[in-house]
C-alpha cells in the first residue's frame, strides 16, 4: 500500500516562498504519475501540477512560472516548490500517486490518483 506524508506548510506573506514535500512509503511500481493537488474552503480540489516517470512536468496555469515540481531519492521523495506565493494560493495541499494511461500518459485529474496523503495548509497573508 502506498504512503504518503506531507509537510512543510505555513503562513506566509504574499510574495513570499514555501516548499512542500511528501515522503512516499510502500512504492513498488516506479512508474507512478505522482502530483500536487490543493481545496480552498468551499471549493473542488484542483489539480497543480505533476511529474510522470520521465520527468515530464504539468502545471495548472494559475501556477506556471511560480510553481515547481519536483522528485528525489529514487523518487521516494516528491517537491512542490512555491514562489512568488498570492492570497489565492490558500488551501490544504495534497500530494497523490496514481497509475498512468494506458500510453504511460499522466494527468492532473483528482479521479486519475488512488493514494492521497493527509494534507498540508498553506496560509497566504496579503
Amino acid at each position: 500500500q502506498v504512503q504518503l506524508v506531507e509537510s512543510g506548510g505555513g503562513s506566509v506573506q504574499a510574495g513570499g516562498s514555501l516548499r512542500l514535500s511528501c515522503v512516499v512509503s510502500g512504492y513498488t511500481y516506479s512508474g507512478y504519475c505522482m502530483g500536487w493537488f490543493r481545496q480552498a474552503p468551499g471549493k473542488e480540489r484542483e489539480g497543480v501540477a505533476r511529474i510522470n516517470k520521465y520527468g515530464g512536468r504539468t502545471y495548472a496555469d494559475s501556477v506556471k512560472g511560480r510553481f515547481t515540481i519536483s522528485q528525489e531519492n529514487a523518487k521516494i521523495t516528491l517537491y512542490l516548490e512555491m514562489n512568488s506565493l498570492k492570497p489565492e494560493d490558500t488551501a490544504m495541499y495534497y500530494c497523490a500517486a496514481g497509475a498512468p494511461g494506458r500510453g504511460g500518459e499522466c494527468y492532473l485529474l483528482t479521479f486519475k490518483y488512488n493514494f492521497w496523503g493527509q494534507g498540508t495548509q498553506v496560509t497566504v497573508s496579503s
